[in-house]
């Protein structure tokens, strides 16, 4: 690793100050993704600035149906958290199934969405959710969030604080994960209000990362059940295409994971 200043500010000011005052800065959250970035010298910032000690950015709150969701919640916390389980036990599945217990234990929320790795987990969530995601400076929908692969909204020196949602009246997450990395590639999650309302999110699978899946969103409005999944279209070039499976391979697993997950919400 090449040498770099560390920093463990104890509010997000101290932290936003010691980013802006880096000649190239990055933030630490879990370190999932920085970490061993570092450590094959992909990445060399000047500064860290490690979030984990900021006691406002943790925990998870239910008030009636809504969820807030702190940023450095770790994935395990998400996983375990009973009012949330209560509220919305797809979220808890999700957080569950990431990688492996080290993994679990390190990784957070605010980490994952704000990398936007076209493989990872929560990203599905928050589409379907139409989640808001706030930060010190402003509050962003969903939709407007996860703008490309590995990109996202977020500005310079904008710090993610948290995850906010309406519980929906049910909501279901399936993935297809590499046995290697446990990342997806293919995940759905779905997701309907009590105003019969519908959203799917679709992770490891797009070329430009998390996207919504409409043509299955109508069709679940007026027949939800695995069976909608079946007569909807994927279009295969629009789907990654590596070594683990080309494009028909993916757009496949997208039907199969949406019957799965539709299936799981009940």
């Amino acid at each position: 690793m090449y040498a770099t200043k560390y920093h463990r500010p104890s509010s997000v000011d101290e932290a936003v100050a010691a980013l802006a005052g880096a000649d190239d800065g990055k933030l630490l959250a879990g370190g999932m993704t920085l970490l061993p970035t570092m450590k094959q010298r992909l990445a060399s910032p000047s500064d860290v600035v490690d979030l984990r000690h900021i006691a406002d950015l943790s925990g998870v709150a239910v008030d009636g149906s809504f969820v807030t969701i702190g940023a450095t919640t770790t994935h395990a916390a998400v996983a375990g958290d009973a009012a949330l389980r209560s509220a919305c036990s797809a979220v808890c599945e999700l957080a569950g199934g990431i990688g492996d217990p080290h993994v679990r234990n390190m990784g957070t929320i605010g980490g994952s969405i704000a990398n936007n790795d076209p493989a990872a987990d929560y990203p599905a969530a928050i589409m379907a959710l139409n989640a808001t995601v706030h930060t010190n400076q402003r509050s962003i929908d969903a939709d407007d969030f996860f703008t490309g692969m590995f990109e996202t909204a977020l500005e310079d020196n904008e710090v993610i604080s948290s995850v906010t949602f309406d519980a929906p009246e049910k909501a279901g997450y399936a993935k297809f994960d590499n046995p290697a990395s446990r990342y997806a590639m293919a995940g759905v999650f779905v997701a309907r209000k009590v105003d019969g309302s519908v959203r799917v999110g679709v992770t490891g699978a797009g070329q430009g990362g998390v996207f919504r899946l409409t043509a299955l969103e109508d069709a679940l409005v007026s027949n939800w059940s695995a069976d909608a999944a079946a007569g909807v279209s994927v279009d295969a070039e629009a789907m990654l295409s590596d070594i683990h499976g080309d494009g028909a391979y993916r757009a496949n697993l997208v039907k199969v994971m949406a019957e799965r997950a539709i299936s799981a919400a009940g």
